[in-house]
């Protein structure tokens, strides 16, 4: 006869899946209604999140200056404008070449399109020039047809570039003060907050503030590595617009995984259009060296599990980002799984038992021989 199911243990099973049921809804409430406030305020948010970010990365010279003695407001208005210099000096060397080789760049994309073109007629496609003009013609038809929905989109397209310099310009006012006033902030807060929080969440904050200054450091500096060698592999395959392609090389590496493959695609497209399908190979075959390299070799050594998260986590944190808010969640995602890793790892700290002494028999009896030898002599 089959083993019956005992009443008591399944009302208390029931008792606590409902439980653990109705408290996992209420936080996926609370982390909904968190979420909703953060996209009412997120205007004022964003240029304080992109502050923080470059706060992180100035925040060494800084020091340096600060140890030097110079003054917190001296100190914070020279790294300020050497950071703007910097900046502008990147620009310049981006345009420069770019407009240099505007009209050679236009040549070559023209040229691979007529040798898709010239491929596309022959066989096995046999696509025809009266094909093309076909497809041409149905796509200008449909062009002047949203010609309303392309004004629409240039016209946010002008207000989201808007809405960039008027955060640009905010977060580097926010940069200025958090250099300046940044160490006065954890007392601040300390004397702010009651009981508990006024040691928890300072804590926490200076917990995220060096797990989020890590992750930025170290991504620049692998950036940078990135973009020397493969700056240096284009250089030699004679590929055009190597300085910019570089320094794209080096911002796409604030995003993880992502940029690396967007960056590579562009190098490897250029050499395509001027160079041809075999200097693409070669670039290719640099691009995927050097990103084996980064992952192997640049990250886990630069990095140092200083983030604390698995390579699984960071594609599944790029990828939901992405999904959520675009190109702005890609470069957040990152940052934020690790800051929540923070706050969950200081969670389990305060939540968890000290660990239970274990005696070693074999060391208590190598310490009580030595005693008796002590004793003896």
């Amino acid at each position: 006869m089959g083993a019956t199911l005992n009443a008591a243990k399944t009302r208390e099973a029931t008792r606590n899946a409902a439980r653990i049921s109705l408290q996992t809804l209420l936080i996926l409430l609370l982390t909904y209604v968190l979420l909703r406030l953060l996209g009412l305020v997120w205007s004022v948010l964003w240029p304080v999140v992109v502050a923080l970010l470059l706060t992180t990365l100035t925040w060494p010279p800084m020091r340096l200056l600060r140890n030097r003695g110079w003054s917190p407001a001296l100190a914070a208005s020279t790294v300020t404008v050497l950071f703007l210099i910097l900046v502008g000096g990147v620009i310049v060397l981006i345009a420069v070449p770019v407009s240099a080789q505007g009209g050679k760049l236009a040549q070559g994309v023209m040229e691979g399109i007529q040798t898709v073109r010239d491929w596309a007629s022959g066989p096995p496609l046999k696509i025809s020039d009266a094909d093309v003009n076909s497809g041409l013609n149905t796509a200008a038809d449909k062009l002047q047809q949203s010609v309303g929905s392309i004004a629409n989109a240039t016209l946010t397209g002008v207000g989201t570039v808007v809405n960039g310099l008027v955060t640009t310009i905010l977060a580097l006012f926010l940069m200025f003060f958090f250099l300046k006033d940044g160490p006065r902030f954890l007392p601040w807060l300390s004397r702010q907050l009651p009981g508990r929080l006024s040691v928890d969440l300072p804590e926490i904050a200076t917990r995220g503030w060096n797990t989020l200054g890590s992750f930025v450091r170290s991504q620049a500096f692998v950036g940078l590595l990135d973009a020397v060698f493969i700056g240096l592999g284009l250089w030699i395959t004679g590929v055009p617009l190597v300085l910019p392609l570089a320094v794209l090389t080096f911002i796409t590496a604030f995003v993880p995984i992502v940029g690396a493959v967007f960056a590579g695609l562009v190098a490897v497209l250029i050499a395509l259009v001027f160079n041809g399908w075999v200097k693409a190979l070669i670039v290719l075959g640099i691009v995927l060296l050097v990103q084996q390299l980064e992952g192997n070799i640049f990250q886990p050594m630069i990095q140092s599990r200083g983030l604390g998260l698995h390579a699984g986590v960071v594609l599944l944190s790029v990828t939901l980002g992405g999904n959520l808010a675009g190109i702005v969640g890609s470069l957040l995602a990152v940052p934020v799984a690790a800051l929540v890793a923070v706050v969950w790892n200081y969670l389990r700290e305060q939540l968890s038992d000290p660990p239970p002494v274990v005696d070693d028999p074999a060391e208590k009896e190598a310490v009580q021989e030595v005693l008796g030898d002590a004793t003896a002599g």
